[in-house]
């Protein structure tokens, strides 16, 4: 019987030995070699999708509004209402009053009519009425009718104040009625304005005058 210490039983226990220690020795290289090779590998598996590579909530990616400008507010995108000003008519200018009237197409000028005030100066009674009749027929107004007893007229005659609108307009109704016509005289000049017509016997009406 042999003794623990002899050599038939050290020798395998020595090579069990050895080989657990390169057993040990081949997993720490390995762990070594998995530690750089396959960490990188690891983490970004672990890891999700960065946030700069995540899809958006919602909505169609294509219809996302960007976002203003820095300095510029939502509301200044938008863009303002327009306005339409409607460009008034060109104001046409009344014609100007002057003491003429305005002279119809064709026609012969027409001039302003005063008032016309009508005495009577001869020995007809109801003279003045007549030609006052006669005179707004003719298309003048008539102011005033009466008798003129201050003198003897020669002839029916029509009178004006000179430089004023009533010269033209004597003359007018003086051919009407086939009458002279004259500047006043001293004995009528103060009285109203207008034409002053006096007529006397010779006076006809209207109607001898067309003949």
């Amino acid at each position: 019987m042999s003794s623990p210490d002899s050599p038939s039983t050290s020798h395998p226990a020595r090579a069990a030995g050895f080989a657990l220690l390169g057993v040990a020795l081949v997993a720490l290289v390995i762990g070594v070699f998995t530690l750089f090779t396959g960490g990188d590998d690891g983490d970004q598996s672990a890891t999700g999708p960065s946030s700069s590579q995540q899809p958006p909530a919602s909505g169609n990616p294509s219809e996302s509004v960007a976002p203003p400008a820095s300095g510029e507010s939502p509301a200044a995108s938008t863009p303002a209402p327009t306005t339409t000003t409607e460009t008034p008519p060109p104001a046409t200018s009344a014609p100007v009053q002057t003491g003429a009237e305005t002279p119809p197409p064709g026609g012969q000028p027409t001039v302003a009519k005063p008032p016309v005030r009508v005495y009577n100066n001869s020995t007809i009674s109801g003279l003045a009425a007549k030609a006052a009749e006669d005179v707004e027929r003719s298309g003048w107004s008539v102011a005033e009718t009466g008798n003129y007893p201050q003198g003897q007229i020669p002839t029916t005659t029509v009178y004006y104040r000179p430089g004023t609108e009533e010269e033209e307009s004597a003359k007018a109704l003086a051919a009407v009625m086939q009458a002279r016509v004259e500047a006043r005289f001293d004995g009528i000049q103060a009285a109203h304005d207008g034409i002053i017509v006096i007529v006397t016997n010779d006076y006809k009406g209207l109607q001898a005058s067309k003949k």
